[in-house]
């Protein structure tokens, strides 16, 4: 959960370094600029959300994937700033419900259709994996604005 729980402050410095005017700028044609890749953790942030609540409110609830590139369709009309703001209050209220849990909670299963079933602590794990993913992107976006 530590990942989880420095991951707004990591994506906040990357997205400070990377700097506005070129936080709009794709790295390479196809893929998601800094501000995009913001955009896309905010919406992720919600989905994970509500299905750990979900997890917790239905027994074995099956969850809804979703296609990330068609919410990407819309990332247009969100400015860096704002995507920002928005993931980090909603991760924060994440992690204020997740420290509410008992341990027992942790062991709540939901199934995934493409993922098939998991725990509410493999969700948090996979919350980490992404979040390491996206930061990894912005490092590599980051280094090149400051190369440039």
């Amino acid at each position: 959960m530590q990942t989880v729980a420095l991951t707004p402050a990591r994506v906040e410095s990357l997205l400070s370094a990377i700097g506005k005017d070129r936080a709009s700028d794709a790295p390479a044609p196809g893929k998601w600029s800094a501000r995009e890749i913001v955009a896309h953790l905010a919406d992720c942030e919600l989905v994970f959300g509500f299905r750990m609540r979900q997890t917790l409110a239905v027994e074995s609830p099956t969850v809804q994937p979703f296609d990330q590139e068609k919410w990407a369709e819309v990332y247009g009309a969100y400015d860096a700033l704002t995507a920002m703001e928005t993931f980090s209050a909603l991760r924060h209220w994440n992690l204020a419900f997740l420290r509410s849990l008992k341990p027992g909670d942790f062991q709540r299963k939901m199934t995934h259709p493409e993922r098939g079933t998991m725990t509410l602590q493999t969700v948090i794990e996979t919350i980490g994996g992404h979040d390491l993913n996206h930061i990894g992107q912005l490092e590599r976006i980051a280094g090149a604005a400051a190369a440039g």
